[in-house]
């Protein structure tokens, strides 16, 4: 792998530790990490970006998603609905895929995101269709180049058992125990620097067992891996928890093992002060989907409380049947505008969604190594060119989230450029585009 040298950038935004922004310097890639920041830096050797008219930053990080959903972006008969009769909506849809959906759409949804500038995602996969497996989304992202945090997902309780999910899509739950090793052996990496990292992730309270979420928890702790699932995503889920379990859905993961900083939850847009509290001294973590959010009509998450209390927050674009897009760096400008309109013109500032959308993201993720400009740090890098119509007229280039672009010029992976050019060059993005449109075909007239 040649060294990067990214020279002459208008800004660096570092959000090391000390949360620098550097005017006119250099960062030298090396080996897939960061190995010199400065200015001026000497690497005769390395392939120069030539980064003049550019605000530089980590790499973005999406901390939840759904992969597979970019086959059902805009579905009639979903687009105005609430959570759950949107899901009842979609999962007679879901329960078509096989492999090559999954594969696509996580093809699709992986470039989109590194576009919008994110180097690193978590996806829930939670129904596992006509032979589909975690394997084939990881079979993408390897392809793409996104260092990924797939989770193994699962629903276990059907409509004949009082859940959402009609039967055709729940598993046996000793079955998706035995699959969560399987792929955790074959595919996670606990190293600096990894490609992938496995999560265990049953889907929701109201879609799988106590036990199962109990024994979910045992097994991760067992392997050394992170637990994910959703949480108070609006009120039907809070009613939904109250009827079933007698109980808020911060205690009930509470009872079962599920907080702690191997934890982290997507949405809590309802969590309580109390909720909050459990979260903050437990270091829980968040998954922040304010696109998501609005679309299902779920509400404003409590998101500027809960940094205040010093809950974990990262972003997530989620997934795109309920988004419709996948752009991270759309997520950082909706988050930081609904905690303005729920709180304040000066409740967040375009620097601290840019933190959430990086740093805080990676260390959702449990990814120290990641999220920074630092020496030492992966080498996961966006650069945006902030020299067009979006930017012009700007006199803060480092509040990029007020202005723009949303499309980024080059993004870096492990050293490794994806987008070069705001193009994908990683993989045949047009060809899967047109194969993604005739599966989306296929999947009409089934």
């Amino acid at each position: 792998m040649p060294d990067i040298l990214i020279k002459g950038a208008l800004a660096v935004l570092t959000m090391d530790d000390a949360r620098r922004e550097l005017v006119g310097a250099d960062v030298l890639l090396r080996g897939g990490v960061i190995a010199q920041i400065g200015v001026g830096i000497d690497a005769p050797d390395a392939e120069v970006l030539n980064a003049q008219g550019c605000v530089v930053t980590p790499g973005l990080v999406n901390t939840h998603h759904h992969l597979y959903q970019t086959l059902t972006r805009a579905v009639p008969g979903g687009q105005d609905a609430l959570l759950f009769g949107w899901l009842q909506t979609l999962y007679s849809i879901w329960a078509r895929f096989g492999p090559e959906e999954m594969f696509v759409s996580a093809q699709i949804g992986l470039a989109e995101l590194a576009l919008s500038g994110c180097t690193m995602t978590s996806d829930h996969l939670y129904l596992y269709p006509n032979g589909s497996r975690l394997d084939d989304t990881i079979e993408a992202a390897a392809e793409v180049g996104l260092r990924f945090h797939p989770t193994r997902g699962a629903m276990s309780i059907g409509e004949s058992d009082g859940g959402l999910p009609p039967d055709s899509l729940v598993e046996d739950e000793a079955a998706i125990l035995e699959d969560c090793i399987r792929v955790i052996d074959k595919h996670h990496d606990a190293r600096d620097g990894a490609m992938v990292r496995i999560g265990v992730a049953p889907c929701s309270p109201f879609s799988v067992s106590r036990d199962l979420m109990r024994d979910a928890a045992l097994l991760a702790r067992d392997k050394g891996v992170m637990l994910h699932t959703h949480l108070a995503e609006n009120d039907e889920d809070i009613a939904y928890s109250l009827e079933k379990f007698g109980c808020r859905p911060g205690q009930y993961a509470e009872d079962l093992g599920w907080t702690g900083p191997d934890v982290w939850h997507a949405h809590c847009v309802k969590l309580d002060g109390q909720e909050i509290d459990l979260f903050s001294k437990s270091k829980t973590g968040v998954a922040h989907c304010p696109c998501s959010n609005c679309r299902l009509g779920s509400g404003i998450a409590p998101v500027r409380a809960m940094r205040d209390a010093g809950v974990p927050v990262g972003l997530g674009v989620d997934g795109s049947a309920s988004n419709d897009a996948g752009s991270l760096i759309g997520e950082a400008r909706q988050s930081m505008l609904l905690q303005r309109v729920a709180n304040g013109a000066d409740a967040m500032s375009a620097r601290e969604a840019l933190e959430i959308a990086t740093r805080s993201g990676a260390e959702v993720l449990g990814r120290d190594d990641c999220g920074q400009i630092a020496v030492g740090k992966r080498a996961d890098i966006a650069i945006w060119d902030v020299s067009g119509i979006e930017s012009a007229g700007s006199w803060d280039v480092a509040a990029i989230l007020l202005a723009g672009p949303t499309r980024v010029r080059d993004l870096i992976v492990e050293g490794r450029r994806i987008v070069a050019d705001s193009r994908v060059v990683s993989f045949d993005l047009n060809r899967a585009i047109v194969r993604q449109g005739q599966l989306v075909k296929k999947l009409q007239t089934m």
